[in-house]
């Protein structure tokens, strides 16, 4: 029996997500919303909410006149591009022992271009965060995150921003990271980043260029992540609209 905490199609969604992970249904045959509802103690109206969802995620497909199934395709995506999760649980779905690196932490002006992005007066103070994930000890995403120095209202600590900033920034700004407007970039590695990655000069990289905005749609933070594609793979689903 579901709780009403968080919603119940949400916890229904991760109970048959959680299910089709473990490869439980039988040829990969998802049960009627009735059988569902009636296992899970809620209205069909709730597993047809979560059966939706699933099927957005491409986790599952409906085919007609023949029923529900697992989409074994759609299994492979580990992350969703279009969701905000944590580089340690992304590196976690694809197999990987994640660790984390703190690699600078300092204070710095502005300059023009991220001042403007972020709603802030020219040469205002802003913390940089570098950060290294490491996939089983194999250096995989490289970080750089701008935040407002004016944001923060609680003390911390250097260890404080081995935190994804999703848990950062509520729990030390009080702000809360609704989305991210991305850009996706491909670029050759500098010398920097090639030296941090342990990749060759001039490398191919996949760079996502973010500005994060908060519950009341402000700019709150400029950030920049680099991955490896060699070791490190981001699918998506395209669909026909």
């Amino acid at each position: 029996m579901l709780k009403r905490s968080p919603s119940l199609t949400e916890q229904a969604k991760s109970y048959l997500k959680q299910r089709i992970l473990n490869a439980e249904f039988e040829d990969g045959r998802i049960p009627s919303e009735t059988d569902l509802a009636n296992e899970l103690g809620v209205s069909r109206t709730t597993i047809r909410d979560a059966l939706s969802r699933l099927e957005l995620e491409g986790v599952i497909y409906r085919k007609q006149g023949a029923g529900t199934f697992v989409n074994e395709a759609g299994l492979q995506l580990k992350s969703r591009l279009e969701e905000i999760w944590g580089y340690e649980a992304m590196l976690e779905a694809h197999g990987y022992t994640p660790t984390t690196r703190i690699i600078r932490v300092d204070q710095q002006p502005a300059d023009p271009e991220i001042a403007h992005e972020l709603n802030l007066p020219p040469g205002a103070s802003l913390l940089i965060i570098q950060k290294l994930f490491l996939a089983d000890d194999q250096p995989v995403i490289f970080t750089i995150n701008h935040l407002p120095i004016d944001l923060i209202k609680q003390p911390h600590t250097r260890a404080d921003f081995n935190l994804p900033m999703y848990h950062f920034l509520p729990e030390f700004c009080q702000q809360h990271l609704t989305y991210y407007l991305s850009e996706i970039v491909p670029l050759n590695a500098s010398a920097e980043l090639a030296e941090m990655l342990h990749l060759q000069p001039n490398k191919a990289l996949l760079c996502f260029e973010e500005i994060g905005y908060n519950q009341d749609n402000l700019p709150i933070l400029k950030a920049y992540s680099y991955f490896r594609d060699d070791l490190l793979r981001l699918r998506l689903i395209r669909r026909e609209t």
